[in-house]
Order: structure tokens, then sequence, then C-alpha cells
């Protein structure tokens, strides 16, 4: 007869006993309890020369160690796993360790080994139906990762297949899971509530409050995309409370996450950048580049709806690293109810950014915007790819941003500027670059940022560079700087037509160099007779 009170290990004999009860304190949330008989079987199947107890004792200690963040010791204790299944010529367990050491690679953001690791571990399963189920679910995370959504959706329903065959309710569970992810992912929001609720449902019927917790978690993601707010709050914490008692500093970050989430688009901006933070912290903390890089995002849209634009491209620069080691190549953003890119994200935060600097100088309105249409539509004719013309318009719209140290009387100077003041105007490039020091793009907009004022014949200024020392992007801006300036009227002159426009600047075409010259012409020329013909 069991006694109802807790046992300490040496009151089991055997291993298999040992390991059971284990388990059953693992998925109650138990994990220091659950790691003393995880140890104490180990020990107990070593001595008693019982492999196969002994390579999934392995396994399932390192998950536990794991989810302490105990990488290191983790890794160590799974490969020793897959080594001991190995020699005992137990297929199954030795994919079960395989299956495992993958996910550790997942988590730490190194997809490739990850996925040839499932691959290994798929081709040991054969016809085992359950590792299948489990190997299949995590390439489905691999490929949702990497936004290939519709690979993902095949894998998870394979895996739930495959866990409605070996009648495993808890593996469906896990497969519910996770196609209430893909689900969310497409914006199907009714089925991701749906699927979520069904592995809610089962984790508790059995349960596992490790399941229980993430499904809260990512069903409040959607409440949160569905301006379900306070149920997105009251999941989130719910969640927090549950990876809290076992020890889950990972899956944390994503309640924080949450929790940031709501307090953003609830107007409380101070709270939410606290808890963003938490997220970021914990997710760095625990090895987690996807935690990381989805904090960091959210924070980077809060920094946006504050207005510290800076803050928010710093951010959104760590995101887009982060992402970038994960290969996840759909990086989403949801901005009140709706789903964009995260380059357009990017693209969001400058575009603001330079018509917060055109806001001073009426006469100025939409000159960033127009120079960024202009630009990436002469970098077309030039036959740059897609990055080259993403730096443009990067750039394009950030080129003028020393403007703001420069004094307003000056900036809006009706008459002919003095020497004085016209050698303050030249400061600007290389205060652009100085606010933007700490900020590392993705793209390499600085040179755009400090030399669109360069000449080829080196009149030009801050550094008086000559010829193919101008790199191409910034020459593009500058000459199209010059014609949107043209046009433009100003405080001291009406804007010139576009023929009297490109007539001044060919009295200047030795500023450039021919290639650019040429296909700015010709791109102007075009966009010119577009708007005419929309007019």
């Amino acid at each position: 007869m069991r006694r109802s009170g807790p046992r300490r290990p040496g009151d089991v004999g055997r291993a298999g006993d040992l390991l059971a009860e284990a388990r059953a304190r693992e998925r109650a949330g138990c994990i220091p309890e659950a790691i003393e008989h995880y140890e104490a079987a180990a020990t107990e199947a070593e001595r008693g020369g019982e492999r196969s107890v002994l390579a999934e004792t392995l396994r399932r200690l390192a998950v536990a160690r794991h989810r302490r963040n105990e990488a290191a010791a983790a890794r160590e204790l799974c490969q020793r796993s897959f080594e001991v299944a190995s020699g005992a010529g137990h297929t199954l367990l030795a994919a079960e360790a395989l299956n495992t050491l993958a996910v550790m690679d997942l988590e730490e953001g190194a997809l490739e080994s990850a996925r040839e690791t499932f691959d290994r571990a798929l081709a040991l399963a054969g016809d085992l139906r359950a590792l299948r189920a489990r190997v299949e679910q995590n390439l489905g995370i691999i490929a949702n990762i990497r936004g290939d959504l519709d690979a993902a959706l095949g894998h998870y329903g394979r895996s739930l297949e495959a866990y409605r065959e070996a009648g495993d309710e808890h593996g469906c569970a896990i497969a519910f899971h996770n196609l209430g992810m893909v689900s969310a992912d497409r914006e199907l929001w009714a089925d991701a509530d749906r699927f979520f609720e069904e592995s809610r449902g089962i984790a508790e019927r059995s349960g596992d409050v490790h399941l229980q917790g993430l499904c809260l978690v990512n069903h409040g993601e959607v409440h949160v995309f569905c301006q379900r707010y306070e149920q997105a709050r009251t999941n989130a914490e719910s969640a927090l409370v549950i990876f809290d008692q076992i020890g889950e500093r990972g899956a944390k970050a994503d309640a924080y996450r949450i929790i940031g989430m709501v307090y953003r688009e609830t107007g409380r901006l101070a709270l939410a950048e606290s808890r963003l933070r938490s997220s970021i912290d914990l997710a760095a903390n625990s090895g987690s580049v996807l935690r990381e890089a989805e904090a960091s995002r959210e924070l980077a849209l809060l920094y946006r709806v504050m207005g510290r634009n800076q803050d928010a491209l710093t951010l959104l620069n760590r995101a887009h690293q982060l992402f970038g080691r994960l290969d996840a190549r759909i990086e989403l953003v949801h901005v009140g109810g709706k789903v964009e890119e995260l380059e357009a994200t990017y693209f969001a935060v400058v575009r603001e950014w330079g018509q917060s600097l055109e806001s001073s100088d009426s006469y100025t309105h939409g000159h960033c915007g127009r120079v960024a249409d202009y630009s990436v539509a002469v970098g077309r004719e030039l036959g740059l790819d897609d990055h080259q013309l993403t730096t443009i318009r990067i750039g394009a719209y950030l080129h003028d941003l020393g403007k703001v140290r420069v004094p307003h009387e000056i900036l809006n100077k009706p008459g002919k500027l003095t020497a004085d003041e016209f050698e303050v105007i030249q400061m600007h490039p290389i205060w652009g670059i100085e606010l933007l020091a700490t900020v590392e793009f993705p793209w390499d907009i600085k040179p755009i940022i400090r030399w669109h004022h360069e000449k080829v014949d080196g009149s030009g200024y801050p550094d008086r560079l000559c010829g193919d020392e101008i790199p191409v992007p910034a020459q593009i801006i500058g000459i199209v700087d010059m014609y949107d300036a043209l046009t433009t009227t100003r405080a001291y002159r009406p804007a010139m037509s576009h023929e009297r426009a490109l007539d001044e600047i060919r009295q200047c075409r030795r500023w450039w160099r021919e290639d650019v010259f040429e296909a700015f012409q010709r791109a102007v020329d075009v966009l010119v007779a577009s708007e005419a013909r929309a007019a």
C-alpha cells in the first residue's frame, strides 16, 4: 500500500518506480523534487544495469535542468542518454535523445543544427508513431519560425495524426497548441481560440502545468491581437504564476511580453516599458534567441508610440539581428490589429522621424518622402538590388537628421545665408552621424547621411570627397535632394518647374557620376509624367 505523504528517493527500491515518481512530480510543477527523483533513478538504474531506464532518466533529467537554465549540464546529460541508448541498441530511446538535443539547439537559435538533428531522429523513429509525432511537431516549429506557414501546418497536421493513431491524448494536446500558434500567425483567430482551448483542457486533465502555462500565454497573445486586453492580461498573469512555480525563466519572458503589450495598447506606457524590459532580460539570461527577438521588437513598437525614434531603431536593429540568427524569413509584428513585417516597421519609424524633422519648416513638408521615392526610382534605373534600394530608402528618410541641431533662425532664414551661417548648415551631415552613433542599422545608411552633399569634383561638404570616393547611394540622394529643393516653394523663392529644375541641374552635372545623372533624368521624367497623368 502506497502511503499518502511524500516519499524520499531512498524509500523506493526500483529505478522504474523512481522514474515514474519523478515524471509525476515534474508534471505537477515540483521541479526540485522531480530532479531529486530523476538523479536517484539514474543512480539506481546504473547500479542495476537497467540501461533503457537509465537512458530515459538521463534524457528527462536533461529536460528538467534545461528548463532551469542549466544549459551545459542539460546538453551533457542528453548526450549521455543518446550514448547509453545507442550502446544498448535502443533505437527509440536514442531517437528520443536526438529529438531533445535538437529542441535545445532550437531554443538557442541554432536552427540549421536543430533541423539536421531532428532529421536524424526522424530517420531512427521509423514506424514509431509517438516519436514521429514529436519530431514532426518540432520540424513544424522551425518552419513556423522561418515563416513557411504552409510547411508548418503540414508538420503539425502529421503530428496530430500520429498522436491520434498512437492513442496519445497528451501528445494531441501539444499538437493542438502548435496548431493554435500557426493559426494565430495566419490571423485565423477563431481557429486559434479553439485549438488553444482544446490543448489547455487536455493539459488540465493530465496535470501538465507546463503545457497549461504555454496555452495561457500564447492564447493571451491572440487576445491582444483581438483587443481582448483584460483576458490577455489575466492569461499572462496566470501563466506567470505557473512559470514561477516550475522555475521556467524563458517562458516567463513570454508572459511579461504579453503583459507589456497589453499595457502598451491600453496607454499605460511606463508599465509597458518595465514589463517588456523584464521580458528581454529574462529571455537573454535564459539564452532564448526567439523570445529576446520578440520582446525587443515589442519594446521598439512602444518606443515608436512614445516618439522615442532613436531608441526604437536601436531595438528594431537588435530584433532584426536576432531574427536573422534564426533565419526568420517573415518577422511579423502586430500593430493595431494589423500584421506587418519588421522591415515595414523600420520604414514607419524612419519615415515618422523624417516627418518630425520637417514639422519645424512648413516649406519642406513631405521632402524626405519625396526624396525617398525618387531616389529608389533612380536606384532601379541603375539596376540596384533590393537590399541597396532599401538602404537608399532608409537613408533618404534620415538624410537631413542633423538639421535638428541647426538653429531655427538659420534653417528658416528667408534670404541668402552669410558665410558663417552656411558653415553651420554644412555641419548637419556630421551632426546626423553623431545622433545615430549608438544605432547600428542592417543597412549601410551612415555614408548616405554624411556624404549626400559631396560632389564628384571635390566641391562638396563636409569631407571634400572626389570621384568614386562618394558612394553611389549618397550621390543618388544628393541629386534628388537638390531637385526636390528646386521644385519646392521656399520662403525666399517660388518653386521651379520640372524643366527649369532639370536645366539648373544639368549645369551642375559635373557634381555627379555620369551614370547617376543619366539614371536620375530617366527616372524623374517617368515619375513627373506619371504624376501629371494622375492629376
